[in-house]
């Protein structure tokens, strides 16, 4: 017998998200994911001049307002033709960093672990260190990476003046030139962040944690000491309750590259990862196209490129069930965010876990927790490598008539700006964020979204109005619906 259950809305998620689960014996049987939040930013843009969108996508969203602002302008600077100067590109790539950071903190301390400290797991042996650790009100640890996060975010207010919404990042560069103190000061910000994530997190060194080469050397790393840090924490009730097994991806993974770097290269490489070939394919972003059959918005004969897009309100379309376009490339689902970035960055530990569990949950919270072992160091070279005095910016004037992309990888993965500019007017602005990917609805074919299709077989307890099984799923995904909507 099939019954149907409505999830939503969903705590501890950025935005405003519903789910509709088809459940036959006790399991899910289909899904179909909605967002239901209309905001329009794509049809404010459009008549205004090219550098308003600096002032505007920003406003998209409050926890990621920097990975909006950096894709805005690096869409005006492709459209001017202009690079930013290395330390510019530093002093953007450390505020990247820092807002992603502070993201995974998040995700980790305040969205995901509370989860686990719920009553439903009372009879579990990890229960009560997990209600001591991370119950949404009173978890110990909880309490302090909360703390740890509004340090932290004072580096924001030195690089950018504030956040969210900082007007430091612009097409050419930054306007925040850092003194040598100020360098030093940060690097002191980021080296307290460190001792945090190598005393509570981790238990161990971030470069410890970063030579971890494979699934076995993990669980030999957990085996030695299961109880010293949070991430082992994670670990055992991972194990014990099968998080390997919930959650499964879509087996194609989408990285536009992250923190790039003067010499042309990024910290971590662009690429698409194919699991059922292990094979990094390159980028073709020209192969992206947004399916508009199953969203409030105007059908399409054929699903349009992102720099071609059009977004028309449609409320009452039949057949419709969101306000999410469904991207695909090369027709096909993806998946983005850290497990993509550390599969197509070819990071050896996220390889051979996906190799073993595929996309999952486990998987997923890895990926973002190995990111501190690797971005952290990164900032310590990066404001090292600044030369107070050099300029942090170049000048960028729009032409009056061409086009732009702008790519960054935000906390939750890819995420791209196209824009179209005619007689000095924003002509079309299109924006396909991170949650848009992996949240998407199905498509013409009728192929589920990553989420949708990951949702399939997930238990569902008799008497659950919210399963916490897809509750794990979901928040492994860590929606942000305010971008998918924008």
């Amino acid at each position: 017998m099939t019954s149907r259950l409505v999830v939503g809305p969903f705590n501890r998620v950025e935005g405003d998200l519903e789910v509709t689960l088809d459940v036959q014996d006790g399991r899910v049987a289909s899904a179909r994911v909605n967002a239901p939040m209309y905001r329009g930013f794509e049809q404010i843009l459009p008549g205004r001049d090219p550098s308003d969108a600096l002032v505007i996508v920003p406003r998209i969203c409050g926890i990621c307002s920097v990975s909006q602002s950096i894709a805005a302008a690096r869409a005006l600077a492709d459209l001017a033709h202009a690079e930013p100067p290395p330390d510019g590109l530093i002093v953007t790539n450390l505020m990247s960093a820092c807002e992603n950071l502070a993201d995974h903190l998040t995700h980790f301390y305040v969205f995901f672990m509370p989860d686990f400290a719920r009553e439903s797991y009372a009879r579990r042996p990890w229960h009560a260190e997990a209600l001591q650790r991370f119950a949404a009100a009173g978890g110990e640890r909880r309490r302090i990476a909360i703390a740890a996060r509004q340090r932290w975010m004072t580096v924001m207010g030195t690089l950018g003046g504030k956040w969210p919404h900082s007007l430091a990042i612009r097409p050419g560069g930054s306007t925040r030139a850092l003194d040598a103190a100020e360098r030093l000061r940060l690097l002191a910000k980021v080296r307290e962040l460190r001792v945090f994530v190598e005393r509570n997190l981790l238990a161990a060194p971030l470069e410890a944690f970063d030579a971890l080469d494979s699934l076995a050397a993990l669980q030999a790393w957990h085996a030695a000491a299961p109880t010293a840090g949070d991430v082992r924490c994670f670990l055992t009730i991972a194990a014990d309750i099968g998080l390997e097994a919930l959650g499964p991806g879509p087996g194609r993974y989408l990285s536009y590259g992250a923190y790039p770097q003067p010499d042309g290269a990024f910290l971590f490489a662009p690429g698409v990862w194919d699991d059922a070939t292990r094979t990094l394919q390159p980028l073709d972003t020209g192969a992206i196209a947004e399916d508009t059959t199953h969203a409030w918005l105007m059908h399409e004969a054929a699903p349009r490129h992102p720099r071609e897009g059009l977004t028309i309100p449609v409320a009452d379309k039949p057949a419709a069930y969101t306000w999410n376009k469904a991207p695909r490339l090369a027709g096909h689902v993806v998946e983005t965010g850290a497990i993509a970035r550390q599969l197509a960055d070819g990071h050896p530990l996220v390889r051979d876990a996906v190799a073993h569990h595929g996309g999952c949950v486990l998987t997923r919270v890895l990926a973002r927790v190995l990111e501190f072992a690797r971005v952290l160091p990164a900032m310590e070279a990066w404001l090292q490598a600044l030369r107070p005095g050099q300029p942090v910016h170049a000048p960028a004037t729009p032409p009056a008539e061409g086009q732009g992309v702008g790519l960054v990888e935000a906390a939750r993965g890819a995420l791209g700006h196209w824009i179209s500019v005619h007689d000095g007017r924003i002509e079309r602005y299109q924006i396909v964020a991170p949650t848009s990917w992996n949240f998407s609805p199905r498509d013409a074919a009728g192929t589920p979204g990553a989420l949708e299709a990951a949702l399939v077989g997930a238990p569902v307890a008799a008497g659950e109005a919210t399963p916490v099984a897809v509750q794990h799923v979901v928040r492994s995904f860590d929606p942000c619906m305010v971008c998918t909507v924008h």
